[in-house]
């Protein structure tokens, strides 16, 4: 197994689909907070919290995947990530049903998304790792959100400071 977080993945739940994204780009799991509300912005984005005096964007991954609305429980999260915007890396806090672990998985245990039969646009999906017999959907985040999303996100995201 290799020594880095290259092939480590924080695994997490929505609508009954196992997801993945890069530990890399995880900053922080959050038990879930009621974000404050923003005028005049976008269905997905559900508003800012407050994570150690920064104003973090918070993105509901259901809303922006097309997949229907569901009540907050109490293993809904947020996980804190760093994703590439119109102007930078900046932090954005993503809703999930629930969060699993961390899992490694090995380059040969990745494959192409596939072009049809799935719930979610393609261009989210980087891979689709196979662990134990069961199927780990790979987010590419950087990809989710289109030029004019990300100008968005900018404006109510902090940049990430070097």
């Amino acid at each position: 197994m290799a020594d880095t977080i290259d092939n480590q993945y924080l695994t997490f739940g929505i609508d009954g689909d196992t997801f993945g994204v890069s530990v890399g780009k995880v900053r922080e799991v959050l038990e879930y907070i009621k974000p404050t509300k923003l005028p005049k912005t976008a269905d997905f984005l559900k508003g800012l919290i407050n994570v150690r005096d920064i104003g973090i964007p918070v993105v509901d991954l259901r809303t922006k995947f097309g997949l229907p609305d569901k009540e907050v429980t109490q293993d809904t999260a947020i996980i804190v990530i760093e994703i590439e915007g119109a102007q930078g890396q900046v932090m954005i806090g993503a809703i999930a049903d629930e969060v699993y672990e961390v899992i490694e998985i090995e380059d040969e245990h990745l494959e192409p998304p596939p072009r049809f039969g799935i719930k979610i646009d393609a261009q989210f999906i980087q891979n689709v790792g196979k662990r134990e017999e069961k199927f780990i959907i790979i987010l590419d985040l950087d990809r989710a959100f289109s030029d004019e999303e990300s100008k968005r996100l900018d404006t109510v995201a902090p940049p990430i400071k070097a």
